[in-house]
């Protein structure tokens, strides 16, 4: 039924790129989505930690209807000055809406927790986000590394290292959707202690080990792992952005982040904790021209979840080893 895009990307959803910025002594980064035009987006937030920009416009009953681009960084609040950064090179490109002669891009973002991941973060009077977030913009393109990348550069499981994490799918009636995470959870990726990832049913491929699930099942495999069992207060959040081609209102937009959260109870357990800050951004180019039925309509939230699953299992199984790591990548365990 359902089969990747060419990239595995969210990129394969036609009118976006992505660009990556980082600093690995910082153990922090940035991304950014850019929307050749203006998109229509929504809105979902799940956990109870949330970091936000400019998500209170994306509500269906309010006035703005696309945005120029959707922003997710490392740095806690600090990170929310990544928006700022990509919103100066859209204005930069004159790109924006016209308001009283001035242009003026939207650009809602969100925020993960990777302060306390032995990282560097004496940045001094001004936190680097802002230039993190203008350089993302600027080198934004079809094809984007994952894994050890951009917001997710800093990310943590429980017991592993976390990452940015992207796939896409292509469904029956042409429609495309991809789902772009930085994924930074205070619970597990993994089934128990094992190599095997919770998001196993959904892999496509192996393009997250071809593992499946353990059998039997671990006795160990309902066990609530958390990343700082002691301490787990604001040091988590997995946000996310999930986007298709197809037609979207602003309400279809937000309909499709809250089955796209969905994936994130598919891949990560726990999930949607007090403290996880736990956001998706639905996003819709409509450059595909087909408005979904409503039993099409079905099919699209289907693979939304689906899609974000397999993208949070592909951000940890891509992780790369740094210097400084509180926690070892997926590649690196036993077996």
């Amino acid at each position: 039924m359902f089969r990747t895009g060419p990239r595995n990307l969210i990129t394969d959803v036609a009118g976006l790129r992505v660009g990556n910025a980082g600093d690995a002594r910082l153990k922090s980064g940035v991304t950014a989505i850019l929307c050749d035009t203006p998109a229509v987006a929504g809105v979902q937030v799940l956990g109870g930690a949330p970091g936000t920009r400019e998500t209170d416009l994306l509500e269906p009953h309010n006035a703005v209807e696309t945005v120029h681009a959707l922003v997710l960084s490392g740095g806690s609040a600090f990170g929310l000055d990544a928006a700022s950064g990509v919103q100066a090179a859209l204005r930069e490109n004159g790109i924006g809406f016209e308001v009283a002669g001035f242009r003026v891009p939207i650009v809602p973002a969100a925020i993960l927790f990777d302060l306390a991941n032995g990282g560097d973060k004496g940045w001094g009077r001004y936190p680097p986000y802002r230039e993190l977030g203008h350089e993302a913009a600027l080198t934004a393109s079809d094809d984007f590394e994952i894994g050890t990348a951009g917001a997710g550069i800093g990310a943590l499981t429980s017991g592993l290292k976390g990452g940015l994490g992207s796939a896409s799918t292509v469904l029956d009636n042409g429609i495309t959707i991809g789902a772009l995470v930085a994924a930074n959870p205070t619970g597990s990726v993994t089934v128990g202690r094992s190599r095997h990832f919770w998001a196993a049913p959904f892999e496509i491929g192996n393009e997250f080990g071809g593992l499946g699930y353990p059998s039997p099942l671990p006795e160990n495999a309902r066990q609530i792992r958390l990343k700082f069992r002691d301490n787990p207060v604001g040091a988590n959040t997995t946000i996310a952005i999930i986007a298709t081609d197809a037609v979207l209102t602003k309400a279809a937009a937000k309909r499709l982040a809250i089955a796209a959260h969905d994936g994130f109870a598919r891949a990560i357990w726990p999930t949607h904790t007090p403290v996880d800050g736990d956001l998706v951004f639905g996003l819709g180019t409509g450059k595909s021209g087909i408005t979904p039925s409503a039993v099409e309509a079905i099919d699209l939230y289907a693979a939304a979840g689906a899609t974000m699953a397999r993208a949070i299992a592909r951000a940890a199984f891509a992780a790369t080893p740094a210097k400084g790591d509180l926690f070892p990548v997926w590649s690196a365990l036993p077996g």
